[in-house]
């Protein structure tokens, strides 16, 4: 067989992946392709991004179209979200900074029955993403959601978390708390039920309490690592700067969610996440009075 036919043959046999964003042209979008046909490469999957979809012609981030974004990175533009979904064997939806987007997204994609991994933030509130994962259940979709810090491998260090401090940062407070939120849960492995929010220019401290009397403080601040911080049952200390490769453990989880539909995430974590989210939200907006909030 020569080289251009098997070559023809391998694109023919590749699991085709479709990504649907609000604009391509962004960090997720840049990044994902690659690592998921060096991560497929190395496994000995058969995974690629064959097919893109965005709402937005043009990215309001650099100007680049869905056209020149496509032709960058072997990619081919679908007209439709519809089109995108018929061609493809598993479904990526991005927009990660415009979270409200997802559930025309998710009402577009999640009746082809195609697995669907859908980016941080899952949604802009729990309650939209309750009705995310019920129209899953209605397509018999297989379907999850994930901070990619949850596969940070400093996280293995942590056991019987008392106490705990949380670092992060990022531009806006919106977006970027759900990291800082899913570690905390991950953590604590308990109900939060009260939260207080603590104002300090653009910083912000956010004091959980959980049903069981465990102790979160998350620090924001626009240029603050992810730090982790714990204090055991027996006053023991864990200390973890998260710098591990989680982007890439994530693209393996969601390759082997692709291969086998079975979500690696439960939904009642990710409402979970959601729920909390949404309570530090509304405390950051009463936050002048420190006081707590009930969840």
């Amino acid at each position: 067989m020569n080289l251009q036919r098997r070559k023809q043959r391998l694109f023919f046999d590749m699991k085709k992946i479709g990504l649907v964003d609000y604009y391509v042209s962004e960090w997720h979008a840049n990044n994902y392709p690659t690592w998921i046909r060096e991560i497929s490469g190395q496994s000995g999957g058969e995974f690629e991004v064959a097919y893109a979809w965005a709402e937005l012609e043009t990215s309001p981030l650099d100007g680049v179209t869905t056209a020149q974004w496509c032709a960058n990175m072997g990619v081919a533009q679908c007209e439709t979200i519809a089109e995108l979904c018929e061609k493809s064997d598993a479904i990526i939806v991005l927009a990660p900074s415009n979270p409200e987007t997802h559930l025309r997204y998710a009402e577009a994609v999640l009746p082809f029955g195609k697995p669907t991994y859908i980016d941080k933030t899952f949604a802009p509130n729990e309650e939209i993403a309750s009705k995310i994962f019920e129209l899953a259940r209605q397509h018999d979709t297989p379907i999850f959601s994930t901070s990619a810090l949850r596969f940070a491998e400093e996280l293995k260090k942590f056991a019987d978390v008392q106490n705990l401090i949380v670092t992060g940062g990022g531009s806006n407070l919106e977006e970027y708390v759900i990291h800082m939120v899913e570690l905390a849960l991950i953590l604590l492995q308990d109900r939060v039920s009260q939260v207080t929010a603590i104002p300090q220019g653009r910083q912000r401290l956010f004091r959980l309490l959980t049903e069981r009397g465990k102790n979160a403080t998350l620090i924001f601040t626009p240029r603050m690592p992810f730090i982790l911080e714990s204090e055991s049952s027996d006053a023991k200390m864990t200390y973890a700067a998260v710098k591990s490769d989680f982007f890439r453990c994530l693209m393996r989880t969601i390759l082997q969610f692709f291969e086998t539909g079975d979500a690696p995430v439960d939904p009642s974590q990710t409402l979970e996440v959601m729920r909390v989210r949404d309570a530090i939200l509304s405390a950051d907006f009463q936050a002048e009075d420190c006081v707590p909030r009930f969840v």
